[in-house]
């Protein structure tokens, strides 16, 4: 029953974040006035004629801001004789570098080719196999239609389209590519999700578990660790499917979504409060409904160790680790299958090391024996918490304002007594006192002040210009390079770079000596612009950095999720520079 419970927190919480986005509507109704992605037979519209050589002529119409690959086109004609030999010949095409194909050509507007057969007599039938997306993110899966072509009279007949067939002579390519594709991003997604372990709103949670290691026996070890592992898995799936079916709706949202909505924030804070009060001492969770969610991370048996790993997913939210940005942005634009084998990988690759953690003699050698540091090193771990849970209302405030922060402060205080007057004596009146404080705290976690409008961001600093597209268009018009930080008040990993590497006075110095303008996407609220932005260039989470040449013609680099000056310093020469080199894309 607690480990249904937990789910339902988890479930609940996106769902919330998902209104929030659109006060007032479902997150279905509210996708109605987000724009949304074309059917793939409206975005790419295929023309078939014979020629009067006998020649195939292939004219696809492509909407605005969609394309096609070059590559992933598959033709194959055959007639009664068996298989009739091609000579294809593509227009130019669009050079760029592709996320998960690297450098690739592409068409937009149209594509007009033309196939040249062997044989041009009778009936034939014809395969024609494409596959494109579209600029906001969305890629179609490789789409075959098929038809019946008469030589004799010149007419062309489209039939019932059908899917992809191993008998296309491209086709074992396009179907081993996207296998080796798959497997390359569950790869990054798995790397992505073990560093996401070291990350400062992760550890301290994971540490609550690897502590119950001390005393428990090789069979308790074993369980706890692979319900843990069911915990982060089945996390990652419910909220993959949440993204997946929102997204399908039409709306624009990334990892990390629900830490933009104010309410869970506060939510998450008092979580934390009461897990560290819990550990300090200072209070005895028992049973009942309020030490719920503090009481079932701390708990010894399965449904603790699950949903320890179901709040190591809530709380992994804030950061990206390397690998994981690029295989969130795939995971978001394949099918929904693709999407969550992704996720689940992601999620494996958290609890991987807490399952090698309970098999390995090795490696819980290093820890020291059972002892009274054990309750020491728990009342320890309390402080990470209090500071995460003073960070999370920090954060509601930039969202909303001081007044709404004071009220969350306020809140925390309320359920600290409430949680201390049920513990600390039977009697009914405090239970009911109790009562009172709890529901204080709630309605004040729901409380708004009247400065609704966010203090300026820490990020929007002298010398710095806000996004948008038109910004960046004419920034880039007049021939200026850019840097471009997509950040958010809540991203532990863009404020760890900020702080290391792009606000120190090096890097502003170089920065103004190169003529480089500094421009910030803030993304701590929702914004549908730069969440459309981010799948632009294949990210479906923050951080983000992007340094554009000053020629508009040429594309932008792509630098890493965790930065160094260096790397930073390498991105501001290549962009001064005639031939500006990638510096990374991860």
């Amino acid at each position: 029953m607690r480990a249904v419970l937990a789910l339902l927190i988890l479930l609940g919480s996106s769902l919330n974040m998902a209104q929030t986005l659109s006060p007032g509507a479902s997150p279905f109704e509210a996708a109605a006035s987000s724009p949304s992605f074309l059917p793939v037979e409206k975005a790419y519209q295929l023309a078939v004629e014979i020629q009067s050589d006998q020649s195939l002529r292939l004219y696809w119409q492509i909407e605005d801001e969609y394309y096609l690959y070059q590559h992933r086109f598959a033709f194959e004609l055959s007639d009664a004789q068996g298989p009739i030999e091609l000579e294809t010949t593509f227009p130019p095409a669009l050079e760029r570098v592709d996320e998960y194909f690297g450098e690739v050509r592409v068409y937009y507007q149209n594509a007009d080719i033309s196939l040249v057969p062997q044989r041009t007599s009778g009936t034939a039938k014809l395969l024609v196999t494409s596959q494109g997306c579209a600029d906001a993110g969305l890629c179609y899966p490789p789409q075959t239609q098929s038809y019946d072509v008469d030589f004799d009279s010149a007419k062309v007949v489209a039939t019932t389209p059908q899917r992809p067939t191993r008998g296309l002579a491209q086709g074992k390519e396009l179907s081993s590519t996207s296998v080796s594709t798959v497997l390359y991003m569950m790869l990054m997604a798995f790397l992505g999700g073990a560093i996401l372990n070291l990350m400062p709103c992760v550890f301290p949670i994971l540490s609550l578990k690897v502590l119950s290691f001390a005393q428990s026996t090789p069979q308790e070890r074993h369980l706890h660790s692979w319900v843990f592992a069911a915990g982060v898995v089945v996390s990652f799936l419910l909220v993959a499917m949440v993204l997946i079916a929102l997204q399908q709706a039409g709306k624009a949202v990334g990892w990390g979504f629900q830490l933009q909505s104010p309410g869970f924030v506060i939510a998450l804070a008092y979580l934390f409060v009461a897990m560290g009060l819990s550990l300090s001492g200072l209070i005895q969770l028992g049973s009942g409904m309020m030490g719920m969610g503090s009481s079932l991370t701390v708990h010894k048996g399965p449904a603790g160790s699950f949903f320890t790993g179901v709040l190591a997913v809530v709380v992994a939210s804030p950061c990206t680790a390397p690998f994981m940005g690029s295989a969130l942005g795939f995971a978001m634009t394949q099918s929904a299958g693709v999407g969550l084998i992704i996720f689940s990988a992601l999620g494996a690759g958290m609890a991987a090391p807490v399952v090698l953690l309970s098999y390995s003699p090795r490696a819980r050698g290093y820890m020291p024996a059972p002892g009274a540091w054990m309750e020491t090193l728990k009342q320890v771990l309390a402080f990470p918490l209090y500071a995460t849970a003073i960070w999370l209302l920090w954060v509601a405030g930039r969202q909303t304002g001081v007044d709404t922060m004071a009220a969350a402060l306020m809140g925390s205080l309320l359920l600290a007594l409430g949680m201390w007057l049920w513990g600390s004596h039977p009697r009914a009146w405090r239970k009911g006192m109790a009562l009172v404080c709890i529901a204080g705290a709630l309605s004040l976690a729901s409380w708004r002040g009247l400065d609704n409008s966010a203090a300026a961001s820490t990020h929007s600093s002298t010398g710095k210009v806000s996004w948008s597209e038109q910004a960046l268009d004419q920034l880039r018009a007049a021939g200026s390079p850019v840097f471009i930080d997509v950040t958010a008040d809540w991203c532990i990993t863009c404020i760890a770079n900020e702080q290391a590497v792009l606000f120190t006075d090096e890097m502003t110095a170089a920065f103004k000596a190169n003529k480089v303008v500094y421009m910030v996407a803030d993304w701590t609220n929702y914004d549908p612009d730069i969440a459309h932005f981010l799948q632009q260039h294949g990210r479906n989470g923050i951080p983000l950095y992007l340094m554009y040449p000053a020629d508009p013609a040429s594309k932008p680099i792509i630098l890493p999720q965790l930065l160094t000056k260096s790397t930073v310093l390498e991105a501001i020469a290549a962009v001064t520079s005639e031939q500006p080199t990638v510096v990374s894309s991860l």
